[in-house]
């Protein structure tokens, strides 16, 4: 069979090489590959019912599980452009994205953290918006009453639309998360997301008969395409959480005999950190992959000791369809920790000097400075923003990523920071990522954040926010003569607070603007 070419073409594959095996756990239920691809179906003939045309953007607001999985499918199925919601939004955030997408339906969960998404949305006032789907169809349409609309459109329209989608068609508009300013829709096609995913898989190591523990926000391009279409093209078998809670998170792997758990740092260092780690078999694990932020070795070493045989750091961003870098499980472990691996096939990575064009010419190896990215990885724009887009993507084809790293004589790329975190002490340039992993290294720190905070003489210094590990003390004089002696002086912080936990987005991202506004 041909190398499918977009979503309903992989799905389709699925259903026939893969189909009496388990695809999708979602709490006590179970569906096969041949059962979620026809429940995909018969979603799409629904859409289509509704008036949903190609390049109609269908909203999905709900949690991982069977019901963001089934409408997603059938809605690029359908041919239209999938467009996912933040299930932490309030109503005025998700209203904006609804708007500025303009979603003509959505497809809302109802009671999920005891949000009503459903009117969440109406008291948004969207014109575009003309339809409602809840599973119980409060005030609105149900999911079975939107399903049984599809008895009425032939099964071979529901085929021939899905057939009519090419490589080229965009398959999904993820925003941007908005730390800074209004979210912006990224653009990606079929044919983008497939080929990155199949090399991502290649990448990692997923095969046929893994099972893969989904707590990565579907919403998210890493739940959903690193996620539900990686296991997809692979014939991996998809086991839902909602949620993360680490305790639940160990009974399942347990229980379902997870081989396959990809999150940021902070889900890991809570299950090496929970109590109930030590109560279970959790011997099946054999693979981590992370990445949604600077990864402290000192966690990477703590992952390979006590839960996974192999750790790969990735890398990657939303415009590049969630994926720019994939590391190699078979590398020295100095180059594992230390770096995020090369591209995918197919693609280039160039680090450039900071705030600068491209026109210099790529840094030597080992410089420092932006990472760029050229390739068919990178989204065809922001939805209705040529400026913006512009403003990232240069004329040369290279998108300016924001990030600060380095690659080594051998293409490893790694990412010492971001642009906006670097602050200016006394004259130098310091990086919160390096002082981090410092950081962590000592023996009573879980997780750590550094941000710069003004400072009359040196006009900014470093404050870190420290997590303890469990049943472990840690002051503020400690972290200070810690850092002092494996840092220059301008490195150190010159204040340590302690907090239970530090804020994060639904990804794991650490939020260091609440940091800065809480930093009085």
């Amino acid at each position: 069979m041909d190398v499918p070419v977009t979503i309903p073409a992989v799905l389709a594959r699925a259903a026939a090489r893969f189909g009496d095996r388990e695809a999708l756990v979602d709490g006590g239920q179970r569906w096969t590959f041949a059962e979620l691809a026809e429940s995909a179906a018969r979603c799409a003939g629904a859409m289509i019912a509704s008036g949903v045309e190609r390049g109609d953007r269908v909203a999905v607001w709900a949690p991982n599980g069977r019901l963001f999985v089934t409408a997603a499918l059938g809605a690029v199925t359908a041919g239209a452009v999938l467009v996912p919601l933040n299930t932490r939004y309030k109503a005025g955030e998700a209203g904006w994205i609804l708007a500025k997408s303009g979603a003509r339906l959505l497809v809302a969960d109802d009671g999920f953290l005891g949000n009503d998404y459903a009117a969440m949305a109406r008291a948004t006032g969207l014109p575009s918006l003309r339809e409602i789907i809840t599973p119980n169809g409060r005030d609105c349409l149900s999911w079975a009453q939107f399903l049984d609309r599809a008895a009425g459109v032939p099964r071979d329209l529901v085929a021939d639309r899905a057939l009519a989608i090419g490589p080229d068609d965009v398959s999904d508009m993820f925003f941007t998360s908005g730390t800074t300013g209004r979210p912006k829709g990224v653009l990606t096609t079929h044919g983008q997301n497939v080929r990155v995913y199949q090399a991502w898989a290649d990448g990692v190591g997923l095969g046929s008969g893994d099972r893969y523990l989904v707590i990565n926000p579907m919403f998210h391009t890493f739940g959903y395409k690193a996620g539900v279409l990686a296991c997809l093209i692979r014939g991996a078998t998809i086991v839902s959480q909602p949620v993360f809670d680490a305790a639940e998170a160990i009974r399942l792997i347990a229980g379902e005999r997870v081989t396959v758990l990809p999150g940021p740092p902070t889900l890991y260092a809570s299950l090496l950190d929970h109590p109930a780690r030590g109560q279970h078999d959790l011997s099946s694990l054999r693979l981590a992959v992370t990445g949604a932020a600077v990864v402290p070795v000192a966690l990477v070493e703590r992952m390979r000791a006590g839960l996974f045989r192999d750790v790969i750091i990735a890398y990657g961003l939303t415009e590049c369809c969630g994926t720019v870098t994939v590391g190699d499980p078979k590398a020295d472990l100095e180059t594992a920790c230390r770096t995020v691996g090369r591209p995918i096939a197919g693609t280039e990575v160039m680090i450039a000097g900071t705030g600068s064009s491209t026109g210099g010419g790529a840094r030597p190896p080992g410089s420092s400075g932006e990472v760029l990215v050229r390739g068919y990885n990178v989204m065809r724009g922001y939805f209705e923003d040529s400026a913006a887009t512009d403003e990232t993507i240069d004329q040369a084809g290279w998108l300016h990523t924001g990030d600060i790293g380095t690659l080594d004589a051998d293409g490893n790329l790694r990412i010492t920071d971001r642009l906006k975190d670097m602050f200016v002490t006394g004259g130098f340039n310091a990086y919160p990522a390096e002082i981090e992993q410092v950081i962590t290294r000592h023996p009573g720190v879980s997780e750590a954040a550094v941000i710069g905070v003004p400072d009359a003489r040196l006009g900014e210094v470093g404050r870190a926010f420290v997590v303890p590990r469990a049943d472990a003390a840690v002051t503020a004089e400690e972290v200070i003569a810690f850092c002092r002696q494996r840092l220059a002086n301008y490195k150190v912080p010159r204040s340590v607070r302690v907090v239970a936990a530090l804020p994060r987005n639904a990804s794991g991202k650490v939020l260091k603007f609440e940091l800065r506004d809480a930093r009085q």
